[in-house]
C-alpha cells in the first residue's frame, strides 16, 4: 500500500471488523450449528479483514482460526492487525491438508458437534474432504447465508468507502463522455470506450472494475450484457454504459443509456421515457421495512402498462459490497426486507431487438425513512 492510498483509507471511517465476529457467534444457534467453517473468500475477508485468494476461517464459540498458504504469510498478518482484530484471530499458515488439521484441531478443542459448512461455497469432492479432516470430532452440516445475512446491513466504515467508489465511477464517466461524443466523427469502438473507462476509473484511485465493464451500442443494447466489442458507435445509437469501481474491496454500480448525437425517435424515444419513469417511481418509492420483491414490482409495473413486460427480463436489482451481486435479489424472487444500512441498486432495463435497449440505474442505501443514492452523475440522454 503506497502512502497516498494509506493517506486515503485514514481519511475514512473504520471499518467494524471485530464486531461481526461477535455477531457471527450470536448467530450460530440459530442456525443449528456449533461452529462454521468459513470458505467464500468475501466472507473470509468480512470476517478478518484478510484478501487474498485463498483463505479458510474457522469460528467456534470462543476462537477464530485463519488458515492460508505461505504466499499470504506476510499479507494475512498485515491486514488482520490493519483490521484490528489479531487478539481474535489466529493465524496458520500452510498447505491445504494443514490446514484442515488445523481446523480440525480448534473444533475438537470446542467440541463442536455440528460443524456447518458453506453449502453455497463448497463442492460435493470439498465438502468430503471436510468431512474425512472432522471424522471424530464433529457432524458436518450444509449452511446457507449466515454470514451474507450479516452483510447486507453496512456500517459507517463500508458505506464511506462505497461513497468513495461510486464518486470515482462519476468522475471517470465524465472524463470519458467526450470520446462518446466524438463516436460519430471520429470512429470510436464500444471497446475503445470500455478501456477509457477502466482507465478513468484507475487514474481516479480505483483498484479495480467491480465487474467487466458492459458498453453496449446500436442493436448491441439490446442485449443486456453484452460484451464490448469493435462495433464503432454511430448517431442515432442508444448507448448502455453499465460499470462500477473497487475502493478498498467495496463496489459500485452505475448504468446510464445515451442517445449519441440527439433525441432519440420512435420506439427507442418510448424506450427511454418509460425507463426514465420506471427507474424514478422505484427509487422513490424506498422506505425502510418494505419488502425488496416490492421495489421490482413498482418498477415493473410502469413498464407492464406501457406494454412492455415481456421485454423487462431482468430482476430491478441487487445487493452491492464486497461482490457486485449481495443479498437482497430486488426481483419478483426477492424475499428480503429493506432496513437501513442496506444498499441495493435499481436498474430496470427494456431490450427490443432491432431497435436497442435502454436501462437506468443507480447504488442507493435505504435510511432511516426514505433512500439516498451513492451514483450522482446526470440521466441527460443526449450526447
Amino acid at each position: 500500500m503506497t502512502v497516498t492510498e494509506q493517506t486515503r483509507l485514514e481519511s475514512l471511517p473504520p471499518l467494524a471488523v471485530a464486531t461481526r465476529i461477535e455477531r457471527l457467534r450470536n448467530g450460530l444457534e440459530a442456525a443449528g450449528v456449533d461452529a462454521l467453517v468459513v470458505t467464500t473468500m468475501a466472507n473470509v475477508r468480512y470476517l478478518t479483514g484478510f484478501s487474498g485468494s485463498a483463505g479458510v476461517v474457522t469460528v467456534t464459540e470462543d476462537a477464530v482460526l485463519l488458515t492460508t498458504d505461505g504466499r499470504y504469510r506476510t499479507q494475512s498478518a498485515e491486514q488482520v492487525r490493519a483490521a484490528g482484530v489479531e487478539e481474535l484471530v489466529r493465524i496458520e499458515i500452510g498447505n491445504a491438508q494443514a490446514q484442515r488439521e488445523a481446523a480440525r484441531r480448534v473444533l475438537a478443542a470446542a467440541r463442536a458437534g455440528r460443524i456447518g459448512l458453506e453449502a453455497e461455497n463448497v463442492s460435493w469432492a470439498a465438502s468430503e474432504r471436510w468431512r474425512e479432516a472432522f471424522e471424530g470430532v464433529g457432524e458436518i452440516v450444509a449452511t446457507s447465508g449466515i454470514v451474507e445475512e450479516l452483510r447486507q446491513r453496512k456500517d459507517a466504515g463500508e458505506v464511506a468507502r462505497m461513497e468513495r467508489a461510486a464518486a470515482i465511477a462519476d468522475a471517470a464517466l465524465a472524463d470519458v463522455l467526450p470520446l462518446l461524443a466524438s463516436a460519430p466523427t471520429e470512429a470510436v469502438t464500444e471497446a475503445e470506450v470500455a478501456l477509457a473507462l477502466d482507465t478513468a476509473m484507475r487514474r481516479h484511485g480505483a483498484e479495480d472494475r467491480a465487474f467487466d465493464t458492459i458498453i453496449a451500442s446500436g442493436p448491441n443494447s439490446a442485449k443486456p450484457h453484452h460484451q464490448p466489442t469493435q462495433r464503432q458507435v454511430r448517431a442515432g445509437d442508444a448507448v448502455v454504459v453499465d460499470f462500477g469501481a473497487v475502493f478498498d474491496g467495496y463496489r459500485s454500480d452505475m448504468t446510464r443509456t445515451f442517445c449519441i448525437g440527439g433525441e432519440p425517435e420512435g420506439m427507442l424515444a418510448k424506450l427511454f421515457d418509460v425507463v426514465a419513469s420506471s427507474q424514478a417511481r422505484g427509487v422513490a418509492a424506498v422506505r425502510p421495512g418494505m419488502g425488496a420483491k416490492d421495489v421490482d414490482d413498482v418498477c415493473r409495473r410502469v413498464i407492464e402498462e406501457a406494454g412492455l413486460a415481456e421485454r423487462f427480463e431482468h430482476g430491478t436489482g441487487h445487493g452491492v459490497g464486497l461482490d457486485i451481486h449481495e443479498a437482497p435479489a430486488v426481483s419478483q424472487q426477492g424475499t428480503g426486507i429493506l432496513e437501513p444500512g442496506v444498499v441495493f441498486t435499481v436498474e430496470p432495463g427494456v431490450y427490443v431487438p432491432g431497435v436497442g435497449g435502454v436501462r437506468i440505474e443507480d447504488t442507493l442505501i435505504v435510511t432511516e425513512d426514505a433512500s439516498r443514492p451513492f451514483t450522482h452523475f446526470p440521466k441527460d440522454i443526449v450526447v
